[in-house]
């Protein structure tokens, strides 16, 4: 990758995180970028979408890693994750409520519209994500099925959590959730011990 390309889609995937995707247009980028407008469209022939896909693809890889970094600090599963979703409550509230990643913003936009590029491509992510918890909560001894199905509304609540956050503008939102979540976990943690005592 060039560092001209690599620029278009770091701008990109701020602009998105601040304002969306239909509110993010392409001079705004190359303004913000300071690439020429030729540029962008040498890296990108595809126009708006496929920049777009290409900084959601970046943006949702990066919060993966984190997301796999996170979850393997400590064998303490609870603690864990009480920790990841705090630390997104805390990075949102240092943000003024900008920040809270460009997925879940673009996600809501294309959900219901034609651009299933994008939609497909915040699927994919969204699972990157999701198996990261199942597998770690696997590998802590909860079963599988109910691993999924943790997985899931683990996803989903913190979605939700962070916008809320930007909402409310408080970081209560995902507070709670990290609260809950954890409870949840503890119980889970508790009937797989039950299931493996002699």
């Amino acid at each position: 990758m060039t560092a001209a390309r690599d620029q278009i889609i770091e701008t990109t995937c701020t602009l998105l995180e601040l304002q969306g995707y239909h509110a993010t247009g392409l001079n705004e980028i190359i303004r913000e970028s300071g690439s020429p407008k030729g540029s962008l469209y040498h890296y990108f022939p595809g126009g708006k979408e496929e920049l777009v896909a290409a900084a959601l693809n970046r943006a949702g890889d990066v919060a993966h890693q984190r997301i796999k970094a996170q979850l393997t600090i400590s064998h303490d599963l609870v603690q864990v994750m009480r920790d990841f979703m705090m630390d997104l409550a805390a990075g949102i509230e240092a943000s003024a409520y900008q920040a809270g990643g460009a997925i879940t913003i673009v996600a809501m936009e294309v959900a219901s519209s034609q651009r299933d590029r994008l939609r497909e491509e915040c699927e994919r992510i969204y699972e990157l994500w999701r198996q990261a918890f199942r597998d770690r909560m696997v590998e802590a001894g909860i079963e599988s099925g109910r691993a999924e199905r943790l997985a899931m509304l683990i996803l989903a609540a913190i979605e939700g959590g962070i916008l809320l956050c930007r909402t409310y503008r408080s970081p209560e939102p995902l507070v709670a959730v990290a609260e809950e979540i954890t409870a949840l976990l503890k119980i889970a943690l508790s009937h797989a011990d039950k299931l493996l005592a002699p």
